[in-house]
C-alpha cells in the first residue's frame, strides 16, 4: 500500500483505483486513458479489485494494438510514380502524390523515398496497387526490380531488390497470382556467362514479396526456333487455369520481330501453345505485341506497338484465335487501359487518349478523344476505381489526371488536379524534391493507392 495520507481517506473505490492503476498509467504515459478511468470509478459501484485489475490489464494490451493500426492505417488517397532522372545522372525513386479530390492538396507532392540504383530505363511497375502494398518496379536497362513497402504511404520504404532470377534476365512486367505472389515476365535467357549474350527467349517467374523465386517457365518453343519469343506482358486467368503472354523486344534491335503470343497453364506454367497474331489487312497492325488486358465478354484485348488492337478468343474453349479488330493512328501506342465496356488507349502521333467502345467485341468504335497538347506523346494509363480517374505519363515531365463518364465513354482533363505551379497536372520539371536530389524526374508507371 502506498504511504499516503489521501489514499486513507479516499473513498475504497478510488483508493482501489489509484492503487491499481491510476498511477501505473500516468507513470507509464496513459494519462488520457487514466483520467477516464478515474471519472468512471467515481461512480459508486462496487468493483472487485480482480475485476479492475483485469479490466485495466486488458485496456493496456489493446491500447499499443489499437495505436498501432491507427498508424498503418493513414487517412488519404495516394498516387505513386515511379520515376527516374531525365538526365540519367540522379537515381531512380518513387514520387507519393496527393490523389485525394476531396483534398486541399489534391495534386501536391507527399514525400519521396530514393534508390541506390542510377536511372537507366525506369519502366514498369504493377499495374494495381497489391492488397499486401508491396509494389514490384523496375528499372529495365539496368535489370533490377524494387519491391517497395507502401503499407504506411506518407513513408515508403524499398524492401528489396533484385536482376536475374534462375537463369532469366531483364524483368518487364507484373501481375498478381490469387495467392498473392507476382508472375513476372523476363524478357531473355542468359547463356554463358557474359551479360551480352542473350537468347532470343525469356520466361516467366513467380516471386513472392521478399524477392524470392518461386517456380520459373521458359518461353522457349522448338516448334517456332525462328520465332522472337521474349515474354512482354501477361495476364492471368486464374478461373481457367491459364495465362496469356505476349512476345515484344525492348531492345532495338528486335523491336520489331515481335508476332506471337503464347498460352500457359497457370497451375504449372506448362506452355501449351505459342501462335502468331493476326496480320490483318493492312499486315502491319500485330507487329511488338505488348500489353493484353481482359475484355468484359472475356476474349484479351492486345495493344501494339504499331497501334493495332489485336483481341483473342476461344482460350476458354482451348482453340484461342486472334482477330486485327482496330488501328490507330501512327505506330508507338502506349499502355492502354479497359474501364466497363470501355478501352482508353494513349495514341502518341495524335497527342490524345483515344477511348474505344468495346461491347461489340469484334467491332470497336471510337467515342470520344482528348488531345493533351500539342507536343506531349502519352504512355502509361491507369484506372482509379476509388475516385473515377484515370491517370497519364508520356514523352514529357508532367503526368495528367482526367475523369471518364462510364454512361458516355467522354473523357475530360480534371481540372482540379494541378500542382504548385498552378497549371494541369504533376509538375516533374526542374523541382527540389524530398530526398534531397534536384533536377527533372522522368515518370513511367504510375499506380493508385487502394
Amino acid at each position: 500500500m502506498p504511504d499516503n495520507p489521501a489514499y486513507a481517506s479516499a473513498p475504497r473505490h478510488e483508493r482501489g483505483a489509484d492503487s491499481f492503476g491510476l498511477t501505473f498509467l500516468s507513470a507509464y504515459g496513459f494519462d488520457i486513458l487514466a483520467r477516464k478511468l478515474k471519472s468512471i470509478l467515481l461512480i459508486e459501484v462496487p468493483m472487485p479489485r480482480f475485476v479492475f485489475v483485469l479490466v485495466l490489464a486488458v485496456c493496456c494490451i489493446n491500447l499499443p494494438a489499437q495505436s498501432q493500426q491507427q498508424k498503418t492505417a493513414e487517412p488519404g488517397h495516394y498516387l505513386f510514380a515511379w520515376t527516374g532522372d531525365a538526365a540519367g545522372k540522379g537515381n531512380d525513386f518513387l514520387a507519393v502524390i496527393d490523389a485525394d479530390p476531396a483534398s486541399p492538396s489534391y495534386g501536391r507532392l507527399v514525400t519521396t523515398v530514393a534508390t541506390d540504383q542510377q536511372t537507366k530505363l525506369v519502366h514498369h511497375t504493377e499495374y494495381t496497387m497489391p492488397a499486401s502494398a508491396m509494389l514490384f518496379a523496375n528499372d529495365h536497362y539496368a535489370g533490377r526490380t524494387f519491391i517497395f513497402d507502401l503499407r504506411d504511404p506518407l513513408h515508403p520504404k524499398v524492401a528489396a531488390s533484385f536482376t536475374d532470377m534462375t537463369g532469366y534476365m531483364h524483368p518487364h512486367s507484373f501481375l498478381r497470382l490469387p495467392n498473392g505472389h507476382v508472375l513476372a515476365t523476363f524478357q531473355v535467357t542468359h547463356h554463358g556467362e557474359s551479360s551480352d549474350s542473350v537468347g532470343k527467349s525469356g520466361g516467366l517467374v513467380e516471386i513472392d514479396d521478399q524477392g524470392k523465386v518461386i517456380r520459373s517457365a521458359s518461353s522457349a518453343d522448338p516448334a517456332f526456333a525462328d520465332a522472337l519469343l521474349t515474354p512482354y506482358s501477361l495476364i492471368v486467368l486464374p478461373e481457367l487455369d491459364r495465362v496469356v503472354s505476349t512476345n515484344s523486344a525492348m531492345h532495338d534491335e528486335d523491336l520489331f520481330r515481335g508476332l506471337t503470343y503464347q498460352v500457359w497453364r497457370l497451375s504449372d506454367l506448362k506452355l501449351l501453345k505459342t501462335a502468331y497474331f493476326d496480320p490483318g489487312e493492312n499486315r502491319y497492325g500485330q507487329i511488338s505485341p505488348e500489353e493484353p488486358r481482359l475484355g468484359p465478354d472475356g476474349s484479351i484485348f492486345v495493344q501494339t506497338l504499331a497501334c493495332g488492337i489485336e483481341r483473342i478468343s476461344g482460350v476458354s474453349a482451348g482453340e484461342p484465335k486472334s482477330q486485327l479488330v482496330y488501328t490507330f493512328p501512327g505506330s508507338f501506342c502506349g499502355v492502354p487501359t479497359i474501364v466497363g465496356h470501355y478501352l482508353i488507349q494513349s495514341v502518341p502521333d495524335v497527342h490524345s487518349l483515344v477511348v474505344l467502345d468495346i461491347a461489340n467485341a469484334a467491332r470497336p468504335v471510337e467515342v470520344s478523344r482528348v488531345k493533351l497538347t500539342d507536343s506531349y506523346r502519352p504512355h502509361w494509363t491507369g484506372w482509379d476505381s476509388k475516385t473515377q480517374r484515370l491517370v497519364v505519363t508520356g514523352s514529357e515531365p508532367r503526368l495528367y489526371m482526367l475523369k471518364l463518364d462510364q454512361a458516355t465513354g467522354a473523357l475530360t482533363m480534371d481540372d482540379a488536379f494541378r500542382d504548385t505551379d498552378g497549371k494541369l497536372g504533376f509538375n516533374f520539371d526542374d523541382r527540389e524534391w524530398p530526398h534531397g536530389w534536384k533536377g527533372s524526374g522522368a515518370p513511367h508507371g504510375v499506380v493508385f493507392s487502394r
